[in-house]
């Protein structure tokens, strides 16, 4: 399916949670984007956000989504572990893709996605979003243009607030959470991972660690230590409470998201604090991270050009890791990876 002049892209959204309908938004602030379908296994859920949203057509079975003519591109917002078939699926029907973090739980299911877009001929873009957060993205850019040397250590934390983990146990923490910041520490040492050791700690009786550490040797001698949880208090003023610092041989960056000068406090809700990076409403209109990364994905369809800013090779690798992280949590031991 070739897109090169045509002047929008026809998109369709498979999965309507809460960030199914943010990609929903985003894509609708695009102005060379349109989205014409919509699917959710909740066939009342996705009824209703067409009706809300003004979308022409909406699906209760991916299969019959996919299957649409004039589809150029595919969301994937599912649950973590059900992304293999509708991604496959649409891959199949001839739709270009992009998939939710993490692309998949499972390295193999992330491999075969990889490979059926190269039996097609079609792109597949891994959403992760924080390389089109302006506070990472500058970091990278940092790192890119030589200002600090080489990338020699790397401190990433993600800290989310205790009562989000009744809903987000259900997959593993590291798939959930530290993928994105699996993500980064590739993207900033351009550079795979050789070795991973990692702990987990449990303070409820979930399957899953609500904290854990983990640390990754990279091909080219860098090293990282992750820092994931869902024990931010629930009473703290911010709902992202994140971190990062590079250390190159010649500077170190820091990254700290609690400083971000946006807060408030109402009797109603307490303390607040609004998100004015990854996704938020501006002049009727979203903007932010998720719609500079639907933005580019749509620029590059449209262009006919490759990706470099994202690439699905390391989303794959990215779960590889997280496999040998999860690995690790469970044996206590270090992990080799091929």
């Amino acid at each position: 399916m070739d897109l090169q002049g045509k002047d929008k892209v026809k998109v369709g959204i498979v999965g309507l949670g809460d960030w199914g309908e943010a990609h929903l938004q985003a894509f609708q602030s695009v102005p060379f984007a349109e989205v014409v379908s919509i699917c959710d296994i909740n066939e009342e859920r996705a009824q209703s956000l067409a009706e809300k949203y003004g979308v022409p057509r909406a699906f209760q079975h991916a299969e019959q989504h996919n299957a649409q003519p004039d589809l150029d591109l595919v969301s994937v917002v599912t649950y973590e572990k059900d992304h293999l078939e509708p991604v496959l699926s649409a891959l199949k029907n001839g739709k270009h893709v992009i998939v939710e973090k993490p692309v998949s739980v499972l390295a193999n299911a992330a491999r075969q996605m990889e490979a059926e877009a190269k039996r097609q001929g079609k792109m597949i873009f891994p959403g992760h979003v924080l390389r089109f957060d302006a506070r990472y993205a500058s970091l990278h850019q940092a790192i890119r243009s030589g200002e600090i040397g080489v990338p020699i250590s790397l401190y990433l934390k993600r800290s989310r607030k205790k009562s989000m983990f009744a809903v987000y146990q259900r997959t593993h923490t590291v798939f959930m959470s530290t993928v994105h910041d699996i993500d980064i520490a590739l993207w900033y040492t351009g550079s795979r991972v050789r070795k991973v050791s990692a702990r987990g700690i449990w303070t409820t009786t979930a399957e899953v660690p609500d904290l854990l550490w983990a640390s990754l040797e990279f091909e080219n001698g860098a090293l990282a230590v992750l820092e994931s949880d869902w024990l931010t208090p629930d009473s703290f003023h911010a709902g992202v409470n994140d971190a990062a610092e590079v250390i190159g041989d010649r500077g170190i960056l820091q990254l700290n998201t609690l400083a971000n000068g946006l807060y408030g406090w109402s009797d109603q809700k307490g303390s607040l604090a609004p998100d004015a990076f990854i996704h938020y409403a501006l002049a009727d209109r979203y903007r932010g991270a998720l719609h500079e990364q639907m933005s580019y994905i749509c620029q590059c369809l449209i262009s006919g050009q490759e990706p470099l800013y994202v690439s699905f090779a390391d989303a794959v690798h990215g779960i590889e890791i997280a496999e040998a992280i999860e690995r690790s949590i469970a044996s206590g031991k270090e992990i080799k990876l091929n």
